[in-house]
């Protein structure tokens, strides 16, 4: 596929995202590679732009250079951010809350602590992303490993094999210490995000370094 044929593409899927505005998010390719620029009105639109383009095939890598820009007046106070926070991972079953430290300054939530599961992980970033105010996530939190290596490398290559979506055979995974290395080639960016997908589901995983080419 070409980059114009590309570009219209990655437009009409921004354009059909229901939850995205995409009247104000610029679009560039070059060789296969996406540079997104603009700005939305939240950091929830902002990730779901770039989880947007990942979807589209033909995409070998993404530049997400997307702002933030809230009306002044909608400016939230970084205690405000910051109890409403702790209130939604409350009520999120998924998250153990009583793990998780939250801090904010200038609208950047950085949020820290020890988890089992790297789900729960992802889904206090999930959570709080959706709250206004946010600008920006830097998650620090920490899956501690409690299952062998052996365990965790066979899980995700069950999981990756399962995929009716990607291509299992020209991947290599390798795990040291909860950290799991991607290996191999794909023909698709999709398919890269999915293997790092299958990977970080695995029980145990602190990490992944994925060494994935896509061509």
């Amino acid at each position: 596929m070409d980059d114009i044929t590309l570009r219209q593409e990655v437009l009409d899927e921004l354009e059909f995202e229901p939850g995205l505005d995409a009247d104000h998010i610029g679009v560039a390719v070059d060789k296969g590679i996406v540079t997104l620029s603009g700005h939305t009105s939240s950091y929830h639109e902002k990730i779901l732009a770039e989880e947007t383009v990942q979807r589209v095939k033909g995409v070998r890598g993404i530049a997400e250079e997307i702002e933030v820009r809230y009306p002044f007046e909608k400016k939230t106070a970084d205690d405000q951010i910051a109890k409403r926070a702790v209130d939604v991972l409350t009520w999120d079953v998924r998250v153990p809350h009583d793990r998780v430290k939250i801090k904010v300054e200038d609208g950047w939530v950085t949020l820290s602590g020890e988890v089992n599961w790297n789900f729960q992980r992802q889904a206090a970033v999930d959570t709080v992303r959706r709250l206004g105010g946010v600008v920006g996530i830097n998650n620090r939190m920490t899956v501690k490993p409690r299952v062998s290596a052996t365990d965790v490398k066979k899980k995700i290559e069950e999981s990756m094999k399962r995929s009716a979506e990607m291509e299992a055979n020209g991947i290599r995974v390798s795990v040291t210490d909860g950290c799991v290395t991607l290996d191999g080639h794909v023909k698709a960016w999709y398919e890269r995000r999915l293997a790092e997908k299958a990977a970080w589901s695995a029980p145990g995983v602190a990490a992944v370094e994925d060494r994935i080419k896509i061509g």
